[in-house]
Order: C-alpha cells, then sequence, then structure tokens
C-alpha cells in the first residue's frame, strides 16, 4: 500500500474505533501508532508515543489551560454565576423573554472568565432553569436557551478550546482570543434575537415578568465588578502588553481565588473542589491532546494534507463549494464527537487545504470553533444537553433539543456571516497588532 492509502485507511479505522465507543485518546494513539509502524517502523513509532507526551508536558503554551479551568471552577464556587444573572436580569428586566435573555448574557459574561461550554451550561443550569420554571416559562425555552447560551463559553475569550487549538495549528493565541470578541458578541446578540422572535411567536412559552425598579437594577449590577477585574487580567492585560497569555491566566486564576475569600464567597473546602476539578479536566484533555498529536504525525507522514490540497487544486472546485463541503464535514462529526476531538483529530488535515484557498489560520479557528458550539446542541450527541438533562433528568432530551432550534438558526447565520465577511475575526487582531 502506498503511504496515502495507508492514510486513508487510517482515517476510516479511527472513525471505526471511535463509532464502536473506543476512548477517543486510546483511538487516536492507537490508530496513529499503528499507522507510523505500517509506514515506517515499530521502533519509530513507539519512538514518536514515547517522544510526544514529554514534548506536550515540557510545551509552556499548553501551561494556559489547566490555568483558565482553574479560573472557572473558582469562579462558580465564588457564586459569581448567580450576580451575572442578576446584573443580566437587570438589563432585561420588564421584556418578555428577559430570563432567556437574561441566560444569554450571563452566559456570554461568564465565558469571559471561564472558557468552557460544560462548565458554563452546568453553573447556569443550577441558576436559571429554577428561576425560569419558577416564573412558568416551558421547560423546552428554560433548558434550551441555557443549553445554547452555554456554548459561548467556548468562543468568548479567554477559551480553553481556543488555546488547543492554537497549539494544534501553531497559531497566535493573543491573536485568536482577539479575534472570537466580536463574532462570540454578534452570536451573543443573535441569541438575545432569537429569544425575542421565539417570544413573538410563542408568548404562552415566556410569561412576562414584572419589570424592576431603577434602584434594584443599580444593586444588582455591583456583582459586575468582578467580572471585570477578572476579564481585565484574563485578556485586556495580554493587548496591553503586561505579560503573556500564560501569565494573564495565572493572574486572573490567582485573583479569582482572592476575590472569592474577600467576599467571604469562596471556602477551603470549595477551593479544594475546584483544584480537583481542574485536575482531572486537564488530565482528561491532555490526554485527548497526546492521542491527537501522535495521531497528526501519522497523517503528516502519509501526506494525506497535500494530496488533499493538490486534488482540489485540480478539480477546481469554486472555493465557496469547498467551504461548504467543510461545514457540512463539521456538521457530520458534530453529531458524534466533542469539540475537543472534532478539533483535534481535524485540523491537520483540513488547516493546509483552507489555507491553500487563501483563508486565514486564524480566521478558521474561530470558523472551526463556531462550528463546535453547533455540535455542542445537535443531536444526537450535544454535550451541553447531557449535561443539563443530567442535572434535571424530569426534563426529557428531546424537549432540550427542540428548545434550542432557535439558537441553532443564530449559529448559522453567524456561519454565514464569518464565511462572506471574514473580517469580522480578522479585523481586531488587525487593529490590536497582536
Amino acid at each position: 500500500m502506498s503511504h496515502l492509502e495507508i492514510g486513508l485507511a487510517g482515517v476510516m479505522a479511527l472513525l471505526a474505533v471511535l463509532f464502536l465507543r473506543v476512548p477517543i485518546a486510546v483511538s487516536l494513539a492507537l490508530v496513529g501508532t499503528c499507522g507510523y509502524a505500517a509506514i515506517d517502523s515499530w521502533h519509530t513509532a513507539l519512538g514518536v508515543v514515547a517522544s510526544v507526551p514529554f514534548e506536550l508536558a515540557s510545551a509552556y503554551s499548553l501551561s494556559v489551560v489547566p490555568l483558565f479551568i482553574l479560573m472557572g471552577a473558582v469562579a462558580s464556587r465564588a457564586q459569581m454565576s448567580r450576580e451575572l444573572f442578576d446584573a443580566a436580569n437587570a438589563v432585561f428586566s420588564g421584556f418578555r423573554g428577559a430570563l432567556a435573555s437574561a441566560t444569554v448574557g450571563a452566559c456570554a459574561a461568564f465565558g469571559a472568565i471561564c472558557g468552557s461550554s460544560i462548565a458554563t451550561a452546568a453553573t447556569f443550569s443550577k441558576v436559571a432553569i429554577p428561576e425560569m420554571r419558577r416564573h412558568g416559562y416551558d421547560d423546552s425555552v428554560a433548558a434550551g436557551s441555557v443549553a445554547a447560551a452555554g456554548t459561548l463559553g467556548i468562543l468568548i475569550p479567554p477559551s480553553v478550546i481556543l488555546a488547543v487549538y492554537s497549539l494544534v495549528a501553531e497559531q497566535s493565541l493573543a491573536k485568536l482570543f482577539a479575534a472570537a470578541l466580536i463574532p462570540g458578541l454578534i452570536l451573543a446578540a443573535l441569541y438575545v434575537v432569537a429569544v425575542v422572535i421565539t417570544a413573538r411567536l410563542r408568548p404562552q412559552s415566556m410569561p412576562r415578568v414584572a419589570p424592576m425598579r431603577m434602584h434594584e437594577r443599580l444593586r444588582a449590577a455591583r456583582g459586575m465588578w468582578k467580572l471585570v477585574l477578572l476579564f481585565f487580567f484574563a485578556v485586556v492585560g495580554i493587548y496591553l502588553g503586561w505579560f503573556s497569555p500564560t501569565e494573564g491566566a495565572a493572574i486572573s486564576a490567582f485573583a479569582a481565588i482572592l476575590i472569592g475569600f474577600a467576599t467571604r464567597a469562596l471556602t477551603l473546602r470549595a477551593l479544594a473542589e475546584a483544584f480537583l476539578e481542574s485536575v482531572f479536566a486537564s488530565a482528561m484533555l491532555f490526554f485527548i491532546i497526546v492521542g491527537a498529536f501522535i495521531f497528526a504525525r501519522f497523517i503528516v507522514l502519509t501526506r494525506l494534507p497535500n494530496e488533499l490540497v493538490a486534488w482540489v487544486s485540480d478539480a477546481r472546485l469554486a472555493p465557496l463549494t469547498i467551504v461548504l463541503l467543510v461545514v457540512v464535514l463539521y456538521l457530520v462529526l458534530g453529531t458524534a464527537l466533542e469539540e475537543v476531538s472534532t478539533i483535534l483529530i481535524t485540523v491537520p488535515v483540513v488547516l493546509p487545504l483552507m489555507v491553500h484557498l487563501g483563508y486565514d489560520g486564524i480566521w478558521f479557528g474561530i470558523f472551526v470553533t463556531v462550528m463546535a458550539t453547533v455540535g455542542l446542541i445537535s443531536p444526537p450527541v450535544g454535550l451541553t444537553v447531557f449535561v443539563i438533562q443530567a442535572q434535571n433528568p424530569d426534563i426529557p432530551a428531546a424537549k432540550i433539543y427542540r428548545g434550542t432550534l432557535p439558537f441553532l438558526v443564530a449559529d448559522f447565520v453567524l456561519v454565514a456571516l464569518l464565511i462572506a465577511f471574514p473580517a469580522l475575526a480578522l479585523w481586531l487582531p488587525a487593529v490590536l497588532k497582536v
């Protein structure tokens, strides 16, 4: 067999073992190792297996991931999510669908200090869903809005997914954070529009809640100072040149701990739980990354990306046609894989093709992240849907999926905007000159 044939067989084998429910990290490492051995030798393949974990463990840029996870875990236990929800509710109070819109606003704000969609959805499932149900919201609207809004956690910086993408694609994390800000805010606004339209079409599903008085709005908004401070350390300080992304993540995580203890919202036991959560989440993520890098070494050895670029050039397909095919690819993979695995598996193959077509690697990072938000709420494997259903077992998964449909439309609108206007992602990095 030629190297290309082995590469194609490896991709098919990977999909097969994934559908057999073999753990993703094991699947990636196993197929990558066997494929490398088929092309070179077992001695070289085992050498790759031995070297990749060491290289990743010593990669300074990767240390940003557990630090951002820690910041989000501490912020969640310090009750910042409750304060953000109250502040967002004060903004939208008096409008039909105010609580659902407040959920979107609070999740967007929490995404600026968390970076994880799963953590964001799990946190606001406990905060927003009981409040909406108490005011008579339909279960599908309550759960669907939290599931969809939770996906903002991986798009609005700082984002763990963008940190992983920057490592795999060898792109600047500072540029990716800047590029994600405008699309993230646009998606949050589109989600609010989806809530407003749903409220007009189905007013019975979102009863109007009495508006808050001005002094109540101001009192609710006071809790935003914590978000502003942490976002400053985590993101703004990077563009002021005060510190690197890793240093910003460390300072913001430490600041979250200090704020939690200073406001007496964080206990030693809660801090210990946050550390344990960060360790477990980081270990799981790093295990997948190690497997993905072994698989990526195999893919590079087969020259499959180069052959794909050559095939596209010979086929003379229009760039838009190829982009639409890539959209379909991510839609299909998003129904079966979670977002980290999807990005780690596809980027080594698809990114060279997109660069060949003239698309920027930073733009592609935002594009695949937005596609990942679609996968998070798409059946049959929408992870945020499963998280919410696990915490609210009396709400059927089918009802949650039905509640996410208006937000899926908003996701596709943003995808179309990114394809039509790449400057939405590339303008801010150019202005900041990062």
